[in-house]
């Protein structure tokens, strides 16, 4: 039975979750849209986990609970693969990182300026 980690969708953006249109494909999702279940020290938070052997597996053994996943929540399993769950079922979903800033210390902070052109 594989264990799939549960990021929650944090609550202010189930609105416009629920009211996105559905599109076909994997879905883009924003680590800062959802709350970790991995603590600073690299330890899963109670119930942020639940072994299931497929995600609709777990999403009935969390349906009875008090956290039940709900629309717009992810379910990570042990090899990465992330499953956003919407009102059609499971869908495929990743991991959108932003860009790194580009490293400026090889440059001079006054850029000199150009030769003047004499005549």
């Amino acid at each position: 039975m594989a264990t799939y980690r549960i990021y929650r969708l944090r609550n202010h953006l189930r609105q416009s979750f629920r009211y996105a249109p559905h599109v076909s494909g994997a879905a883009n999702v924003k680590p800062r849209d959802y709350i970790s279940p991995v603590t600073a020290e690299g330890n899963i938070l109670e119930g942020a986990a639940v072994e299931a052997a497929t995600p609709y597996a777990a999403y009935f053994a969390l349906r009875e609970t008090p956290a039940p996943l709900e629309p717009g929540d992810l379910l990570e399993s042990e090899n990465g693969e992330l499953r956003i769950f919407k009102f059609v079922g499971f869908e495929e979903a990743r991991w959108v990182l932003p860009e790194p800033k580009p490293d400026n210390t090889g440059t001079s902070e006054h850029p000199e300026a150009a030769p003047a052109v004499v005549e």
